[in-house]
Formats: C-alpha cells, sequence, structure tokens
C-alpha cells in the first residue's frame, strides 16, 4: 500500500519528461484503449441524459406554447424562469452534483482499464462500474465537491486562476484510482504536488491533446467527439505512470535485479 509520503517523495525525485516522447506514447497508448474511450463517452452521456431531459423538457414546453401562440406573449419566459421553483432549483444542483461524482468514478474506472490494456491484461465492460461501490462513491462525492469549490472562486477570478487549478484537478481521478485508500485531502494534495511539478508539461499536453481530439473529431462529422474525446486523458496518465507509477511495476522491477 503507498502512502503519502511514499508517493511525494516519488514525485519530490521526478525524472524530467519529453513532451515529444510522452504525445507519441499517447497515440500508442490511444490505438489501444480507443474502443474504452468509446465507451466512456457514451455512458457519461447515458448518464447525463435524465438530468437533460429534466432540464430542457420545460424550456422545451414553454417554446412550443410560444409558437402556437404566434410568439405574441413575450412576457412568457420572465413568468417561466419567476415561476421556477426552489425545489425545482435544487433538484438540479443535486442531480449535477450527483451525476459529476458518477462521472468522476467512471473516470477513475476508465484509467485502471488504460493501465490493464497498457500491461496486455484483458478487460471487460463490467470495469468500469468498479468504482460505483458504497466505500468508493463517497469519495467521488467528496473529490466533486472539492473540484466545485476550487472552480467556482477561479472562474470569479476572472478565469486566470482556473489556468493553474485546472491542470492539478486533472489528477484527481487517476490519483483516486490508483489510491482509493488516500484519504480526500491526501488525492488532493499529491495531484497539486504533481500537477505543480510538471504543470507545464502537463498543461501543454492537455491543451493539444483537446485540440487534437476535437478537430479529428470534428473531421468524422462530429460523431467522431465519441472516439476521440477520451484521448485527453492519455497524457495525463502516462505522467502519473512516469512519475509516480504502480506497486506491480516496483515488484517485477526488483524481481528483475534480484535475479541479475
Amino acid at each position: 500500500m503507498n502512502t503519502t509520503s511514499s508517493l511525494q517523495e516519488r514525485i519530490r525525485n521526478a525524472k524530467a519528461l519529453d513532451f515529444g516522447t510522452i504525445f507519441s506514447a499517447s497515440i500508442e497508448l490511444f490505438k489501444k484503449t480507443w474502443i474504452q474511450g468509446f465507451l466512456l463517452q457514451l455512458f457519461t452521456f447515458l448518464i447525463m441524459l435524465p438530468l437533460i431531459i429534466v432540464l430542457y423538457i420545460p424550456l422545451f414546453a414553454m417554446i412550443f406554447a410560444q409558437a402556437e401562440n404566434g410568439y405574441s406573449d413575450t412576457d412568457m419566459f420572465s413568468e417561466f424562469y419567476a415561476g421556477m421553483s426552489i425545489i425545482y432549483v435544487l433538484f438540479v444542483i443535486v442531480g449535477v452534483f450527483v451525476l459529476g461524482a458518477v462521472s468522476v468514478a467512471l473516470n477513475a474506472a476508465f484509467f485502471r482499464i488504460m493501465k490493464m490494456l497498457d500491461h496486455g491484461e484483458a478487460v471487460t465492460t463490467g470495469d468500469f462500474w468498479y468504482f460505483l461501490k458504497g466505500k468508493y462513491l463517497s469519495k467521488t462525492f467528496m473529490l466533486m465537491l472539492v473540484s466545485i469549490l476550487i472552480a467556482i472562486p477561479s472562474v470569479l477570478l476572472c478565469y486566470i486562476p482556473l489556468l493553474y487549478v485546472m491542470v492539478p484537478m486533472s489528477f484527481f481521478a487517476i490519483i483516486f484510482a490508483f489510491n482509493p485508500e488516500l484519504s480526500v485531502g491526501d488525492i488532493v494534495k499529491l495531484s497539486f504536488n504533481l500537477g505543480t511539478k510538471k504543470w507545464l508539461l502537463a498543461f501543454g499536453l492537455i491543451i493539444i491533446s483537446s485540440l487534437l481530439a476535437e478537430i479529428v473529431g470534428f473531421l468524422l462529422c462530429g460523431v467522431g467527439l465519441l472516439f476521440t474525446a477520451a484521448f485527453v486523458y492519455h497524457p495525463v496518465y502516462l505522467i502519473y505512470k512516469e512519475v509516480i507509477g504502480f506497486d506491480d511495476d516496483g515488484e517485477i522491477n526488483q524481481i528483475g535485479a534480484a535475479i541479475e
């Protein structure tokens, strides 16, 4: 079991990483994981669908009513928003929070699946639900809450702090995925340690990967985004792999060294 101090030591002693090497390795790894990446986007969309329906059905109903009246009732929109009950607003907020926590669990599971494929292990669709269990869900809820509490002030401060915190926050799910026994506070602390240590590299890789995924996705008539969107997770995984690594890798290396 990894301890926070041992993981911090690995981050402090991290070797320099090359942008081109990580990017090329991300493309090679993506060739192995693109189907699971598509499933991740599909499952995320299906989970979000009920909230989307709840949000937009009342609005669409009002628009259709406006059309039937010949758009003569100009006060309908203001009356609609004024009539939204506090209960409805709270329901939407809670729904976004709950589904966001589930999304964190799915992302963590995808990192776990990515590692299995990277090591030549077999995976199943059921691996996506690995963190959707009682003992893990509480931490995904807390990580979602921490993300919101960090993101909102960053946005209010003219988005500039968001450029910094987006990198450490991108490591929340992967550090949780491979160290689920750690407390939420330790996961956040390690994410900021790793994100700060490799900030420029991670920021550049995330931006380039996102742009590439969007361009290729749109070239494939938009539907391709379902297949390419998960590419952005691959540089994050490889940075974690090169800086912190995995326990089983360490054990294999130790066995090899002993044999030699």
